[in-house]
């Protein structure tokens, strides 16, 4: 439900593979710059584990420490340069001396962990009472770890190749459990060196289950098989070895750092070890089970097939009002939030921007936005409505607020006379699809009232926001928007939407695909359109993710185009530009 996208600056999303579920430890997203390009991305980890607190909260609290700098090492970061927070919560002390030595002993923990590692702590957060009557919270101390380094050191964790070899760093530990510091820098300062060059496909710091654990979800994500090391016990294979690194290389015998080899990936989607295999899917459905009942991700309605076509035509509307560089106007309202990206997404494809927000405080800020987007709208040859929650998504339906702009004489006729009488284009994402199907300009190419059997956006399926990256499929090439796209192409593009579900009575249905009006549709893995919710997220019609109105000219479409820049969503596969913007522009020329 983390909005993880906005800002087309998240390097890891916070799940990766090619089936996306292969989970993140570490949150990498390029520092955000207004102008220009950036490859210095920050990296943030925590750690924490609430049994191990309770047995000692002095080792509880070393293990945090080393446990979210082991993940940030992991991700490819320099353990060196981490700087440190905590955040503290324990049970009411009152005049209990055992209840005010379990902060003092976890504090000592953090103390030795940080000197040992010579880290030091920014802040952090005052402890807090985690009593309620007679029920206690576990001794807490989450360690959250921050590092800064560079796009091409990140590691992703999901396995790569069959045929790899899975290797576990190790750490040296003295008789009571704690670590030895200058051994976990040493080895986390190698891997660092092994990443740079290039020696490691992926890397999972091991965590509260293990080997097991690391390396299921190290699988999870591209479907790729693993076969355990005979050799290993159960005891080895499911230890808490916190601050022990799996990795994934093609040549254990170049990795500088120690280690022992426990396994290694093959073609078959299973786990296997000493002679029990447990599939892919079987593993998958236990680890999702858990908290299904409680929080479900799927409404487990049955699935009608899709069975649509392609449109494939060279009836493409040409521009007969050409510009050497051409201007979009993007409006901006109370709860827009993809302006920037919108913005950068248009001026990287070679066109002037102009970006005007929608007053709203009084009568006369109205009256002057009005009339400010009137003017914005007479001398562009664009106009793009961006995404977010305009003024909350509320009352009963996103996108109102706009819609009710829009409307207005003064902006409906510089609308109209764009589109009819210079050649306009006109471009709606998520909240901006919403605000032209309410206004009709999809699919009728024209703003009029919105009748009862018209198409619209409802509620997601789920009945809640969604946020992944989609995969969809350009199913028609009638659109100048699309005229860069591979007509039958599938691209992988981030959603983040409540009210994304496309609906509409079949002679719409009909009259959209014979029209070539269905732009996008979502697709499963193998590029088939589908009403699963695993890929058709909020359970469109005929998994409709965009339409068009008639000639092509306005395109509204649900999944974020604009979200995607250099070195970001690096563990998702597929190819991330639709070319949208790069079309919209060449229209012009």
């Amino acid at each position: 439900m983390f909005d993880s996208s906005i800002g087309a600056g998240s390097v890891l999303m916070p799940f990766g593979g090619k089936t996306q579920m292969t989970p993140t430890q570490s949150m990498v997203a390029k520092i955000p710059v207004l102008n220009g390009k950036t490859s210095a991305v920050s990296i943030m980890s925590y750690g924490f584990d609430p049994y191990l607190s309770q047995w000692s909260p002095y080792h509880g609290a070393v293990y945090a420490v080393v446990s979210s700098v082991a993940k940030i090492a992991a991700a490819g970061g320099d353990a060196s340069g981490i700087r440190l927070t905590f955040q503290e919560y324990f049970k009411k002390l009152g005049s209990d001396p055992y209840r005010w030595g379990q902060p003092f002993t976890a504090l000592l923990g953090a103390y030795n962990a940080q000197m040992g590692l010579s880290l030091p702590a920014i802040g952090g957060k005052d402890s807090m009472s985690g009593t309620f009557n007679d029920i206690d919270v576990p001794p807490t101390l989450v360690s959250f770890a921050v590092s800064v380094d560079n796009i091409n050191h990140v590691v992703t964790p999901e396995l790569k190749k069959n045929g790899t070899t899975l290797v576990k760093l190790d750490i040296k530990k003295d008789n009571f459990d704690i670590p030895d510091y200058e051994d976990v820098l040493k080895q986390y300062s190698l891997l660092y060196q092994a990443i740079g060059d290039k020696k490691v496909l992926s890397a999972y710091a091991i965590g509260f289950g293990g080997i097991i654990e690391a390396v299921s979800k190290m699988a999870f994500g591209n479907r790729i098989g693993v076969c355990l090391d005979n050799n290993l016990t159960l005891s080895q294979i499911t230890a808490k070895d916190y601050g022990c690194i799996v990795v994934e290389t093609e040549n254990p015998d170049s990795l500088p750092f120690r280690h022992s080899v426990i396994g290694r990936t093959n073609a078959e989607e299973c786990f296997e070890f000493c002679g029990v295999k447990i599939s892919m899917d079987e593993a998958l459905a236990t680890w999702t089970a858990t908290l299904e009942g409680v929080f479900p991700t799927s409404t487990k309605k049955a699935e009608t097939p899709v069975n649509t076509k392609l449109f494939d035509t060279n009836d493409i509307y040409i521009c007969k009002y050409k510009v050497a560089r051409p201007k979009v106007f993007i409006p901006v309202f109370p709860g827009t939030n993809c302006e920037y990206d919108s913005a950068k997404a248009f001026q990287r494809a070679g066109a002037d921007v102009e970006t005007i927000v929608f007053k709203n405080m009084n009568a006369n800020n109205i009256r002057e936005s009005v009339d400010k987007f009137a003017e914005a709208i007479r001398s562009s040859q664009m106009i793009m409505i961006p995404g977010g929650f305009s003024a909350g998504d509320e009352p009963d339906g996103s996108g109102k607020f706009i819609t009710s702009v829009f409307r207005n004489s003064k902006i409906s006729d510089e609308v109209m006379k764009l589109i009819n009488q210079r050649d306009g284009l006109m471009l709606g994402i998520c909240n901006g699809f919403q605000a032209l199907v309410k206004l009709g300009l999809v699919p009728y190419g024209d703003i009029r009232p919105q009748t009862d059997d018209a198409p619209t956006l409802t509620m997601n399926t789920i009945g809640r926001h969604q946020s992944k990256m989609a995969y969809n499929k350009v199913v028609s090439n009638k659109s100048p928007w699309l005229r860069k796209a591979v007509l039958g192409g599938t691209y992988a593009v981030p959603i983040s939407h409540g009210e994304g579900r496309f609906v509409a009575p079949q002679e719409w249905i009909d009259r959209l695909f014979a029209n070539g009006q269905v732009a996008t549709q979502y697709v499963d893995l193998q590029g088939n359109p589908t009403m699963n919710e695993d890929y058709n997220m909020n359970g469109s019609y005929l998994a409709i993710e965009g339409i068009t109105s008639p000639d092509g000219r306005v395109l509204g479409k649900m999944a974020h185009s604009e979200r995607r820049d250099t070195d970001t969503a690096l563990n998702i596969y597929g190819d991330q530009n639709q070319l949208i913007f790069e079309s919209g522009v060449e229209y012009f020329l």
